[in-house]
């Protein structure tokens, strides 16, 4: 008798839950591929704990809505090591369970995913995470990137050391395809503009941790600066041992190192002199990266970087396309609505990171440069640049709705 009451207590707690309503909600499943061990691993890691700060948001909050029906994310994530092989069948692993986007990091291993990503059946949405300019080329309708190309960056940097009368620059930066478009794109400005590159020496900052041999090599030539940039990990070494070597130049930083990190690891920003590169999250004009960042630092104990942040407001993103899409499998929709969520309900710095006001044709969201300079060995303010309005009056519109405060809205024309 006693089990027949557990078992009739047992159905009826059943029939309760559905029959008043009281499901759990459908899921909408997620892939992240990337470096989640190795050399690159710290990198990796932070864009899926942005991806994944944001699921859990979201879920917690109830999930989406979408034609009266409520569901929830499920992120899976699989190691790749940054081999392009292994990339290719974790996200072929995610289309078995259903995956709707794959999110990564890496531009080697992001461009074999949009060979795979609109093949008939098995269509994804390919959730980027690179600064390449070549990434836009491709042609993929199912491309999102969640962060501005390094091309502002060229231009902004570059006129920074004009304006201090620099001419002469040297080259020591990372090797690979992505360190080699940042030399030729920056070689290309730089000579066009009149300077003269003086060395080009890349060295490999993913292995290496002695760069005497390439930074004599570039210093022999006297330059006023030098273009230098990887991980930032090892750039902090490069930077180090250039000053040990007697360089008293400027630095110019290619968007992958991160000064706010750099500065950690030497021990202030002194060092560094005069130096130009990307802004730190939390120096950004924005309340919501202030909050950003407590939220982050506290449930995953390290630091916040660009790639947790930016992946994070992406992810923020998708959710906003697939309501708007009303659809929550037909992933062609789903990206065609990017644009007109962001257009009816821009992303603004009061409640995320970053601002996301709308997106390219190609899949680029449009995301500020953020720049920062550092002038004899003390930071200054960070500043925004915008670099997709085509005219005043978009540039206009931008500022009466953007949730910065004091730091000006620049537009690079």
């Amino acid at each position: 008798m006693k089990y027949l009451k557990v078992l009739i207590c047992l159905v009826a707690a059943v029939f309760f839950m559905f029959g008043t309503g009281i499901s759990k909600a459908a899921e909408i499943v997620l892939g992240y591929t990337g470096p989640l061990s190795g050399p690159a691993a710290e990198y990796g890691q932070d864009i899926l704990y942005g991806v994944d700060m944001a699921v859990n948001e979201i879920n917690a909050a109830g999930g989406i809505t979408v034609k009266g029906k409520k569901y929830t994310f499920k992120l899976d994530k699989l190691d790749d090591r940054i081999d392009p092989t292994q990339a290719v069948n974790n996200a072929r692993r995610f289309k078995t369970n259903k995956a709707i986007a794959v999110f990564n990091g890496v531009f080697n291993t992001t461009a074999p995913l949009m060979k795979i990503n609109e093949e008939k059946g098995n269509e994804f949405i390919m959730m980027s995470y690179t600064s390449t300019p070549k990434i836009e080329t491709l042609g993929n309708k199912l491309m999102v990137c969640t962060v501005t190309s390094f091309t502002p960056y060229v231009q902004v940097f570059s006129e920074w050391a004009f304006k201090k009368g620099w001419k002469k620059c040297a080259m020591v930066v990372t090797l690979g395809a992505y360190g080699d478009e940042w030399r030729q794109s920056f070689r290309e400005y730089w000579e066009k503009r009149g300077g003269v590159i003086t060395a080009d020496k890349p060295a490999n900052y993913y292995t290496e941790t002695d760069f005497s041999s390439p930074l004599a090599a570039a210093i022999a030539t006297k330059p006023d600066v030098m273009l230098i940039g990887g991980p930032s990990a090892t750039t902090a070494l490069v930077i180090e041992q250039a000053r040990s070597m007697g360089f008293k130049g400027g630095f110019i930083m290619i968007d992958q190192a991160k000064q706010d990190y750099i500065a950690i690891l030497l021990k202030g920003t002194k060092m560094m002199g005069n130096l130009i590169g990307t802004a730190g999250v939390v120096s950004v004009p924005f309340d919501g990266a202030k909050i950003f960042e407590q939220k982050y630092t506290k449930t995953y104990k390290r630091m916040v970087t660009w790639e947790c942040a930016l992946n994070y407001t992406g992810m923020h993103a998708l959710a906003r396309a697939i309501v708007a899409a009303g659809t929550v499998d037909d992933v062609y929709k789903i990206r065609e609505a990017f644009p007109r969520s962001l257009e009816t309900t821009p992303m603004l710095g009061d409640k995320f990171p970053n601002e996301v006001t709308g997106i390219t044709k190609a899949g680029r969201l449009y995301v500020a440069a953020s720049v920062q300079t550092i002038t004899n060995g003390k930071s200054d303010p960070s500043a925004l640049y915008v670099w997709w309005p085509d005219d005043q009056k978009t540039v206009d519109a931008l500022k009466k709705i953007t949730a910065v405060k004091n730091n000006p809205i620049l537009w690079l024309k």
